[in-house]
């Protein structure tokens, strides 16, 4: 590690920048408020790694206001309700985040009392807590010169020392590449101000070379090949799979639905019952005996690593009917807010084609 005088020139000009231009963030403590002797909440940084993984900031702004408003500290997430907290995820994906979240909260208060490790090797220890959060906390949250890398601060970095190793095998290379910059001051400022500038200077597709503080010492911009990198093995053509979703609507106005497991697709949501599409193994039998009908067109979703097409089948069943599965959730309680996104999707293309009641049309 590096003290003050052995910092990089170029991680002293990306700091400049950064103090001028960092981006305002809800879970941010900005560089002046920093200087000013202001410390991050490691619950807040934690908070909002796990929910950028992924995903975008733009995506995660206004759920991680309702988090911090709801639970506010990591004790009041660890006491929360396993089907609150996935239904105020709800929308977010990768839903195997939000059960990481909660065993992580609960390790933090059962484990630590509370407090959140101050390292990168303890940060590790946390249940959903991989290398790149890890680091990312323990450079925002606690000042340890960790080297983070994310996809912006991966194509900072190669076009910065012009790595033509494509990705992923280049990930090695690009973490040692970044660590040469990674300073012993100001490390969390470091670590953001990469990622700002890759989110706004260094972007994908044209980037903003005109506005770059490191563009002086940018070796792809000097070769001009710099909106070429990183760049990346191709891709192999997702699979397509196939599966039905069933709808049931009870006389009275009550939907069937079932939490799912909590291993596999979507674990621990609430959703419709449906095919084995995920392939974890679960029944593939309609829940209940009763007159199905297709509800509309095809759905169709797609996951990281596969395509998928679902039929959605509707039927109107008596008061009285009993599923094989799953429970009738009364109307006045069903919110589709609270659905992940594929299940709204079926709800979408359900809630025109379902006869009783009268007024299922007001829920869509």
């Amino acid at each position: 590690m590096r003290d003050t005088e052995e910092t990089p020139a170029a991680t002293l000009r990306l700091l400049h920048w950064y103090d001028r231009h960092a981006r305002v963030l809800p879970w941010r403590v900005g560089p002046g408020d920093r200087a000013a002797g202001v410390r991050p909440d490691p619950y807040r940084v934690w908070l909002s790694e796990i929910m950028l993984q992924q995903t975008t900031v733009a995506a995660v702004r206004d759920y991680f206001r309702r988090f911090t408003e709801r639970w506010p500290e990591v004790a009041a997430l660890a006491a929360a309700e396993d089907a609150e907290v996935m239904a105020e995820w709800a929308g977010l994906g990768y839903y195997a985040r939000a059960r990481n979240l909660l065993k992580g909260a609960r390790a933090v208060v059962a484990d630590h009392g509370g407090r959140f490790p101050d390292s990168r090797d303890g940060l590790l220890t946390l249940p959903g807590v991989g290398p790149y959060t890890a680091a990312a906390v323990a450079a925002i949250a606690f000042d340890e010169p960790a080297t983070v890398v994310d996809g912006n601060v991966e194509r900072v970095v190669a076009r910065l020392f012009r790595i033509e190793t494509p990705l992923p095998a280049a990930k090695s290379e690009l973490t040692r590449a970044a660590a040469s910059l990674t300073p012993a001051v100001r490390p969390g400022d470091h670590a953001q101000a990469m990622m700002d500038l890759g989110a706004t200077i260094c972007t994908p597709r044209n980037p903003a070379c005109g506005l770059c503080p490191l563009i002086h010492g940018c070796a792809a911009r000097a070769a001009g090949d710099q909106a070429t990198l990183p760049r990346k093995a191709p891709k192999v053509a997702k699979p397509v799979r196939d599966g039905v979703l069933w709808i049931a609507c009870r006389a009275d106005g009550a939907l069937l639905l079932e939490t799912r497991p909590d291993s596999g697709m979507l674990g621990g949501m609430l959703g419709w019952p449906g095919t084995d599409w995920d392939r974890s193994g679960g029944p593939s039998d309609p829940p209940l005996t009763a007159l199905w009908r297709d509800a509309g067109p095809e759905l169709r979703h797609t996951f990281t690593h596969f395509h998928l097409r679902l039929r959605v089948l509707v039927a109107d069943v008596p008061a009285d009917a009993v599923p094989l599965r799953g429970a009738f959730v009364a109307q006045a309680a069903f919110r589709p807010s609270a659905l992940p996104t594929l299940m709204r999707k079926g709800w979408n293309v359900a809630a025109a084609a379902i006869r009783h009641p009268n007024d299922t049309a007001r829920l869509a």
